[in-house]
């Protein structure tokens, strides 16, 4: 937890600690309101799309109008509570970081699937200060799953799995569309990979993999090229559910490169292996 203490011109203190309790509780409890309401609008258009709706950002990268209302109603929510925070959102691409509070948001993680229907989908809500992610809410707006800073999923606390075998496990990974350069390399670190697990998915939303991978559904999951938004909140959720995050030079850079490597940490550990013997650091930032 940040040290509110600090910018209140407290001193550490049991009441202190009472007060950061509190402030926190408070950001949760917004940062859900906003979620619903991002869900809400996402439900209402799942397959209402028209022409016209649906833009190219970049080849392969798409913004829907859903995306759009969706990260409108997040911001609007959040400043009612809280007018002098900085935002980070994927689609208004504010990124006014003082140092202090920073809300970093994605409205539709999984825009592709939506556009087809395709039912992998969430909203995604991380809030920042100084640097570190101190709040995560992913919300499944299909199934309803609220995963949160704790671990939590509603009110069951997760934790990442112990699967210890590499002929066990189930890696999550996505096909770096952003960077289609980098395609060869990729695949030699998706067959290597695949040659040690038990199987690989792809679904379309790295903001549902790192959740499930907290929620033990996954025991790993590496990509490159994601943004700030795709990961903020889906890391702190699988560093309190015992799990270990980092970029691919096994750093904590991954918000700033987009290049992401995460398991239980026996998977972790298999993983990076593989993809620091492939990448060797030629991988873009």
């Amino acid at each position: 937890m940040p040290p509110l203490h600090e910018e209140r011109g407290l001193r550490p203190s049991p009441a202190c600690d009472i007060l950061i309790i509190m402030a926190h509780s408070e950001f949760l409890s917004v940062a859900v309101q906003a979620a619903r309401r991002a869900s809400e609008i996402i439900l209402q258009n799942l397959g209402k799309l028209e022409a016209g709706d649906v833009a190219d950002k970049q080849a392969s990268d798409f913004v829907t109008r859903v995306d759009r209302l969706s990260e409108e109603a997040i911001i609007s929510t959040i400043r009612q509570s809280f007018p002098e925070h900085a935002f980070l959102g994927e689609e208004s691409l504010k990124d006014d970081d003082t140092g202090g509070y920073r809300w970093i948001i994605d409205p539709l993680d999984g825009t592709t699937n939506f556009i087809h229907g395709y039912p992998m989908f969430a909203v995604s809500i991380a809030l920042q200060h100084a640097g570190q992610v101190v709040l995560a809410v992913v919300l499944d707006p299909l199934r309803d799953e609220l995963f949160h800073q704790g671990a939590f999923l509603g009110k069951k606390r997760l934790s990442v799995s112990t699967e210890d075998s590499p002929g066990g496990c189930l890696v999550a990974t996505g096909f770096p569309f952003r960077h289609k350069e980098m395609l060869e390399q990729y695949l030699q670190a998706f067959k290597r990979v695949f040659q040690r697990v038990a199987d690989i998915r792809r679904a379309g939303s790295a903001a549902l993999d790192l959740a499930h991978l907290g929620a033990g559904r996954c025991d790993g999951f590496f990509e490159l090229g994601l943004g700030p938004w795709d990961v903020a909140a889906g890391s702190l959720i699988i560093t309190e559910a015992g799990g270990v995050i980092t970029d691919f030079s096994g750093g904590d850079d991954f918000l700033g490169t987009g290049n992401v490597v995460a398991g239980n940490p026996s998977t972790h550990a298999l993983l990076m292996d593989i993809i620091k013997e492939v990448f060797q650091g030629t991988v873009p930032k």
